[in-house]
C-alpha cells in the first residue's frame, strides 16, 4: 500500500444514535463530554446517512449509543437501513427492552443483537453498571432474541473487578445460546481512562484469563465462538486500530460528526465534519481528520522504519496521545516504543494498589 492510498469503501458504520443510557458503566467508551438529547440528529438525518453509507459501499451498520433503544424511531431506522442492503446489528444494554419490542425489531429487519453483560451474577453486574435489576433483565432479553430468530452475541468487558468471573461468564453465554462471545479486556479511552486505576487487572490475572479462554475455546468449539481482545498495557505489539485509521471504519456521533474511530475526538486539533454539511463519501475519502493518520506519511520513528508499519499501522492514535502526549508517537504498547517499559510499570503499580471508587458515567460529571 502506498503511503497515502485512495481509500476503498469502509466495511462498517457505527451509528451512535444517542449518548443517553440508563447504565453508568465506568468503562464506557463514550466521551466525557457527551451529547445531550437536544443535540441528537433526527430520523431523516440518519436515513440519509444510511443511504449515503450504502452508496459508499458500507456493508454493516452497527446501531449503538449510549442506549439506542431509547430512540423511538429505532424500528424505522432499521427498516430503512435494511431496505438499502445494510446488515443491521444492534448494540444494547437490553435493560429497556421487552419481548414485544424485540419481536418488533426483528420484524423491522434487525439481524443481530449484541448484549453487554457486566458480570456473571446480579450483585457484581448491577454494581458495575450501577443499575439495579439490570442483569436479570439482560438474561431475559437474551432469551427473547433467540426466540425471535435473531443472532445473539454477548459482549463481556473484562477488568479487575469482574475478571474472576470469566469462566462463569463464558458458561452463561453458552447457556443463553449465544453464537458468539466477545471477551474484551477494557480499552482505556473515555470513561475507562478516567477509571483506569479501578479497572486495570494484574499481569497474573491476565495470564490466567488468557489460559482460560484458550481452554474454553477448545471445549466449546462448534458451539460458541469466543473472540478475545487482549489487554493493551501488557502487550508488546499494538493492535491494528480500527483496521487502520480511515481504512475500514467510520463513526457518526449523535450530533452528526463523522469520526475515523469512536475515541478520535480526544485528539486536539482535529476538525470533524458533519454528515448534514458534506456528503459522507467526501468526508470518508478526503476529510482532513480521516487523512491525518491514514497510511504511513504521518509516522515518526520507530514506526517509520518498522517492517510492521503496514500491518498494525502504528497502533492506536488515541492511546499514543493519552500515554505519550503525542498522537503521532508510536503506540506505547509497542515494544519498540521508548515509553513501553513505563507503560507496563504504571499498569502493574495501579493493579497492585487498592482500586478507588468508580467515577460512574454520568452527564456533566
Amino acid at each position: 500500500m502506498n503511503a497515502i492510498a485512495p481509500a476503498g469503501p469502509p466495511l462498517a458504520l457505527l451509528a451512535e444514535l444517542t449518548h443517553r443510557c440508563p447504565l453508568q458503566c465506568p468503562y464506557c467508551s463514550n466521551p466525557l463530554e457527551m451529547v445531550r438529547a437536544a443535540g441528537e440528529r433526527d430520523t431523516g438525518f440518519w436515513m440519509r446517512v444510511f443511504d449515503e453509507a450504502a452508496a459508499l459501499g458500507v456493508l454493516q451498520v452497527h446501531l449503538s449509543g449510549g442506549e439506542p433503544t431509547l430512540r423511538g424511531d429505532l424500528e424505522a431506522l432499521i427498516r430503512h437501513a435494511t431496505s438499502r442492503g445494510l446488515y443491521a446489528n444492534l448494540i444494547t444494554s437490553a435493560v429497556l427492552l421487552d419481548a414485544a419490542r424485540v419481536r418488533a425489531l426483528a420484524e423491522a429487519g434487525l439481524a443481530h443483537v449484541q448484549i453487554s453483560i457486566q458480570g456473571a451474577e446480579a450483585a457484581t453486574a448491577d454494581r458495575i453498571g450501577h443499575y439495579r435489576g439490570g442483569h436479570e433483565k439482560k438474561i431475559a432479553i437474551a432469551r427473547a432474541v433467540n426466540d425471535a430468530g435473531m443472532a445473539l452475541t454477548v459482549n463481556a468487558v473484562m477488568h479487575r473487578q469482574n475478571l474472576h468471573q470469566l469462566g462463569a461468564m463464558i458458561d452463561l453465554a453458552a447457556e443463553l445460546g449465544a453464537g458468539r462471545l466477545e471477551v474484551a479486556h477494557t480499552q482505556y479511552h473515555g470513561w475507562a481512562l478516567r477509571n483506569r486505576a479501578s479497572l486495570i487487572p494484574s499481569l497474573e490475572a491476565v495470564k490466567a484469563a488468557d489460559a482460560l479462554v484458550a481452554e474454553r475455546r477448545a471445549a466449546l468449539e462448534g458451539r460458541l465462538v469466543i473472540d478475545y481482545v487482549a489487554p493493551d498495557y501488557y502487550a508488546n505489539q499494538p493492535k491494528t486500530c480500527m483496521g487502520g485509521w480511515g481504512q475500514r471504519f467510520l463513526n457518526v456521533t449523535p450530533d452528526g460528526r463523522v469520526l475515523p474511530c469512536h475515541a478520535a475526538e480526544t485528539i486536539p486539533g482535529l476538525e470533524f465534519e458533519r454528515a448534514d454539511e458534506r456528503p459522507l463519501a467526501e468526508i470518508w475519502r478526503n476529510g482532513a481528520a480521516f487523512m491525518r493518520f491514514r497510511g504511513t506519511d504521518w509516522m515518526q520513528e520507530p514506526c517509520t522504519s518498522c517492517a510492521l508499519k503496514e500491518v498494525d499501522w502504528g497502533g492506536c492514535r488515541c492511546q499514543a496521545l493519552a500515554m505519550a502526549g503525542d498522537a503521532s508517537a508510536a503506540d506505547p504498547v509497542c515494544g519498540r516504543s521508548p515509553r513501553h517499559a513505563a507503560l507496563g510499570e504504571r499498569a502493574m503499580a495501579e493493579a497492585a494498589a487498592p482500586p478507588p471508587e468508580f467515577a460512574y458515567r454520568r452527564f456533566g460529571k
